[in-house]
């Protein structure tokens, strides 16, 4: 048998350089270097401008001023509004997941592909479709008040409890998705040697299930918390003015950057504090599973009338989930301006479509977005693929902070990233390279760097862990230098991780609405805003076609994912 020799013609220096024990810092470098200028830099600059005034506690003050307590308000409102959102999420996530992933029934196939239908809808989106469907003018509060035949609408979605349920509808996949897994695992063992020793149903969930289901449950308590934190349309389309990401935009556009910077500040250390609360319960007990039965099988619904009633919830919440996105076809083809007081548009036009693609304007925010997501993913995958390996395969001090650096962009609101950026690149630096990036193409795509780096690192993370790290050994007990194995080995065996945590994150950056808000300039219009500024503007056809082709290239985009990773494409959102 022919041998093959896996190592190229190196250089001696740079084989020595490479088994060196000083290579590890090399590498990581680049990265600490990265994301000091980009994610440290910016957030310190926000810090000490939070402190700029005439007295350095100024802004604080002026924050917490009883006289004047629209910011107190503000914070309330928005901690109130995640809480709730996080609570509401959960009783439908876990739900949803126990009854998909423990029983059989009627309707349970079509159910468990359409739960997911909410991950299609960008937040924009989604609160749009909402406001169509249930707002004051939407379309069944007019269905009921012609009906009826009411002078007002009977009722409409408002206020904070309309903003809860744009949430919940919204936002319970994440916990569908982390606490089915977990269900997945669970061994009926459990469950049968606390029956068996007299525990009754309640028992056993609160003191076996929900147990066993407390990471995940935390997991997506964090996520939804801080996405909720971050949330801006809802309230503005919702009439929630008084939330801390409506006061940080009044606040840039009015231009009291201090305040602004103060209102971040405060916001980044109520997520933070979040965080290190919801990591200590976790953290309280053990929760791994020391059993080593067959994992959880569905229980078949025998019953008739169950099984009637299964097949009529089913319908139901299949008709809810795909509401939404059947309300954007509709309205996408309606004549602008033509839908007033009636109940559905009376006037279709497919002109909304061919302006996508004809009328430059209106093509602009799509290239846009193209353009910027693009370039942002191609430095996630640079600098996610790389932070990754160093994390699972190298030995380092300073791992524990890398870590924490990555993640601390995810873990903040997406007006406090983009008011750190303000901060920080307003003027001319060194981390610029000496230009005012505000203004500019490149801010948007940072900004899109910066927030979705985790995606890619979390993703390729997975796939690593995964790998024998005996074939790398292998490869380098025969002569292949690092670059070589980690090219014609390691890469190769975790594409489907990588391109999986990639077109997540340009399905991200497709849809970031809230950064780009306060980044954005007459010349880089993102989708998203163009989609807003159309909304503004009565433009509900144009608006409505924006937010399916968005749809349309997040789905196929998901789809993708969801095959080339077997599913662990979900756990990465």
């Amino acid at each position: 048998m022919e041998k093959t020799h896996l190592n190229p013609s190196e250089g001696n220096a740079w084989t020595r350089l490479t088994r060196s024990n000083w290579f590890v810092y090399i590498l990581v470098a680049p990265l600490f270097l990265v994301l000091f200028a980009y994610v440290v830099y910016p957030f310190y600059q926000t810090f000490t401008e939070s402190f700029s005034g005439d007295d350095a506690l100024s802004n604080y003050k002026n924050f917490f001023n009883l006289a004047s307590p629209a910011n107190i308000e503000a914070l309330w409102t928005s901690i109130y509004i995640s809480v709730i959102s996080v609570i509401c999420c959960a009783i439908v996530g876990v739900t949803m997941a126990f009854l998909l992933e423990r029983y059989d029934f009627p309707g349970r196939r079509i159910l468990s592909v359409l739960v997911l239908v909410p991950m299609a809808l960008p937040p924009l989106v989604g609160v749009l479709s909402f406001t169509f469907l249930y707002g004051d003018s939407g379309i069944f509060p007019r269905a009921f008040q012609h009906l009826f035949g009411l002078e007002q609408v009977p009722f409409s979605l408002k206020g904070i409890w309309g903003v809860v349920v744009v949430h919940t509808f919204t936002m319970y996949t994440y916990f569908y998705l982390t606490a089915s897994a977990a269900i997945k695992g669970l061994d009926p063992a459990l469950e049968e040697a606390a029956t068996s020793l007299g525990a009754g149903r309640v028992r056993v969930w609160t003191k076996v299930i929900l147990p066993m289901l407390t990471p995940s449950i935390v997991a997506s308590s964090l996520l939804v918390f801080m996405i909720s934190m971050a949330s801006y349309t809802a309230p503005l389309m919702f009439g929630v003015e008084r939330t801390m990401t409506m006061q940080i935009y009044l606040s840039r556009t009015n231009g009291n950057l201090d305040m602004a910077a103060t209102q971040s500040m405060i916001l980044s250390f109520v997520s933070i504090t979040f965080l290190i609360i919801m990591r200590w319960y976790q953290n309280r007990r053990n929760y791994q599973n020391l059993s080593k039965g067959i994992s959880v099988h569905r229980s078949e619904v025998s019953s008739r009338g169950m099984k009637v009633m299964a097949t009529i919830a089913s319908f139901i919440g299949t008709l809810i989930l795909i509401l939404p996105i059947l309300v954007l076809i509709l309205i996408s083809f309606s004549v602008d301006g033509a839908w007033k007081t009636q109940i559905l548009p009376t006037d279709y036009t497919l002109d909304h479509y061919h302006a996508l693609f004809t009328d430059e304007r209106t093509w602009r925010p799509i290239w846009n977005s193209v353009r910027m997501g693009i370039v942002a993913t191609i430095g996630n995958i640079i600098f996610g693929v790389a932070a990754a390996y160093a994390m699972v395969r190298l030995n380092f001090k300073g791992k524990t902070l890398l870590d924490i650096l990555i993640m601390v962009p995810w873990a903040l609101p997406g007006t406090v990233v983009a008011v750190n950026l303000i901060a920080a690149f307003s003027t001319e630096n060194i981390f610029s390279f000496n230009q005012v990036l505000i203004g500019t193409f490149w801010i948007l795509p940072l900004a899109y760097f910066i927030r979705h780096l985790p995606l890619v690192f979390r993703s390729t993370s997975a796939s690593l862990v995964q790998l024998d790290q005996s074939i790398e050994e292998a490869s380098r007990s025969l002569g292949a230098t690092w670059w070589y194995s980690f090219r014609r080995i390691v890469l190769p065996l975790t594409f489907t991780g990588i391109l999986a945590g990639t077109l997540l994150a340009l399905v991200q950056s497709f849809g970031e609405f809230v950064a780009s808000i306060l980044l954005y300039s007459t010349s880089t219009i993102p989708l998203s805003v163009a989609i807003f500024q159309k909304l503004y503007s009565f433009k509900f056809g144009t608006a409505c076609a924006y937010g399916v082709l968005q749809i349309c290239l997040i789905l196929i985009v998901l789809i993708i994912s969801e095959k080339l990773s077997k599913g662990s494409a979900g756990s990465a959102i």
